[in-house]
């Protein structure tokens, strides 16, 4: 029940993702990431998202530029990448009855 719930969780961000966009995801995943640098605290975790934020996405524009040089990958499609792993990293560091 536990995997089936995991699983519908998943297909269930996965679908809002793709309705929102994935820069939309940038909101989603900002938090989570932010926190493992500046912890749980609200007046401290606020500051720290609107800077990584826009740090996350400029990283994206510029991997996705680099990596195949006479064309573009699309920033969003970079930043959804980069999300997801740091996603699953984030799963699998932490039992998901934590999550």
């Amino acid at each position: 029940m536990r995997v089936l719930s995991v699983v519908a969780v998943t297909l269930l961000c996965g679908g809002a993702t793709a309705v929102c966009g994935p820069i939309g995801f940038i909101g989603l995943m900002t938090r989570h990431a932010a926190r493992a640098f500046c912890g749980s605290d609200p007046c401290q975790l606020m500051p720290c998202c609107a800077v990584f934020a826009p740090v996350l996405l400029l990283v994206s524009d510029v991997i996705g530029r680099v990596v195949m040089p006479p064309s573009e990958i699309e920033v969003g499609t970079v930043t959804a990448f980069l999300g997801g792993l740091f996603l699953i990293h984030l799963v699998r560091q932490r039992k998901v009855a934590q999550l």
